[in-house]
This record gives C-alpha cells, sequence and structure tokens, in this order.
C-alpha cells in the first residue's frame, strides 16, 4: 500500500470510477462546457475541462471532467484536446449547448477563436464569457483606479524579485522565520502537528499580469 506504483493506480482507479459515475449521472442530456488553461508549477500549460447540465431532479449541476497538458493555447491546439476528451469518454459534440471562456482572443475570436471553431461544427453551442473572468476583470480595473493598491503590487514584486534571487537572503530568511516559529511554539501561541507550519517558497513574479486582464499572485 506504500508502494508509489500501488498508490498510483490506486488514484488512476478512483478518478477511472469517479469519471464513469459523472458520466452516468449526465447521460444523454445535452451540456455546456467551461474551459480555463493555465500553467502548473511545472511551467506545464494544463487546461481544464468542466461540464454542466441539469440532472434529472432539475438540479444544476457542475462536473470536473478532465486536466488535460496542452502544448499551445492556440485555438486550434485547444479545440483538439477538447476532441480528444470528447472522443475518450463518448461525449458528442451535437449535444453540447453552451460554452464559457475567459475572454483572450484565442478563446472567444470571432473568425478563429476556440468559440468560433466549435460554433462552426455545432451552431447551437452558445458563447458566454465566464461571469468569474468578468469579475476579475472588474476587480483588476477597480484596484488599479487605487494608487494604495498598485503600490502594494510594485513593492510586493520588488520583495519576491529580490530575496527569490539570492540563496543568501533566502537562508537568511528562513532562519528568521525558524527562530520565530520556535519561539511562538515555546510560548504556545501556535500549535504543531503533521500538515502545520510548513516551509513555503516565494513564486517569481514572472506569472504576475498586472497590466493585463487578471493578476496572479502566489
Amino acid at each position: 500500500m506504500t508502494s508509489p506504483s500501488v498508490q498510483k493506480d490506486m488514484a488512476n482507479a478512483c478518478a477511472v470510477e469517479t469519471t464513469l459515475d459523472i458520466l452516468g449521472e449526465l447521460g444523454d442530456r445535452h451540456f455546456s462546457i467551461l474551459v480555463d488553461e493555465s500553467r502548473d508549477c511545472s511551467t506545464k500549460e494544463q487546461m481544464a475541462i468542466v461540464i454542466r447540465f441539469v440532472n434529472k431532479d432539475g438540479q444544476i449541476i457542475e462536473r470536473f471532467l478532465a486536466l488535460v497538458h496542452v502544448k499551445k493555447t492556440t485555438s486550434v491546439c485547444l479545440k483538439e484536446a477538447i476532441d480528444s476528451v470528447f472522443a475518450k469518454f463518448k461525449l458528442s459534440l451535437s449535444r453540447l449547448r453552451g460554452q464559457g471562456y475567459d475572454g483572450t482572443s484565442n478563446m472567444r475570436g470571432e473568425c478563429n477563436g476556440l468559440k468560433a471553431l466549435i460554433l462552426k461544427e455545432n451552431p447551437s453551442a452558445w458563447y458566454v464569457h465566464c461571469f468569474a473572468h468578468q469579475l476579475q476583470l472588474v476587480c483588476v480595473a477597480v484596484c488599479k483606479t487605487n494608487q494604495y493598491v498598485c503600490d502594494f503590487f510594485s513593492y510586493l514584486i520588488s520583495i519576491v524579485t529580490t530575496c527569490g534571487s539570492s540563496c543568501k537572503r533566502a537562508d537568511m530568511i528562513r532562519q528568521i522565520e525558524h527562530d520565530r516559529l520556535v519561539e511562538m511554539i515555546e510560548n504556545g501561541e501556535i500549535g504543531t502537528g503533521r500538515g502545520q507550519n510548513q516551509e513555503t517558497s516565494l513564486k517569481r513574479p514572472g506569472d504576475t499580469r498586472w497590466g493585463s486582464h487578471y493578476v496572479t499572485v502566489d
């Protein structure tokens, strides 16, 4: 049970059974898809696919269906990835009734975007700009008008860059944090246990897109 290969097999078996249960719940109903892509910690581009449908009780259901590695984020590459997922799970594009993406050109482009490529095959798959991304755009626009928020992110980028670019500075910060945690534990201010007080890393601001349509700061 502690073997990595056995654990991977068990996780894969759970994933397969969960997916089969989701497909069984969907049945032959019409559905919509929600798609977004992002780089993971290993800098690989991953595309998440979520299906949205109405079950037999009239409830709106959203289920995570698949996470697909894509080499490019072009509309053609994303469309091919969706087609491969549909073929794997025996889903028909003709049953698709909705698309929900962000507002980037490769997703919602009128001529060559992912939305347009799917609409060419199924005109009934109406596109809706993802409301979560719309809210994010509003939040970014509001924050950019506040000088205090702009200064905060500017200082944050400088701090992360300064600390992350030097091993000596990183070791110094790590030691300071260690001493602080030890003192707090001795004073009874925080508890100890598995999974607590773990060391984390500072993310370089390469993915911080303050000037684009959203902000990502880890």
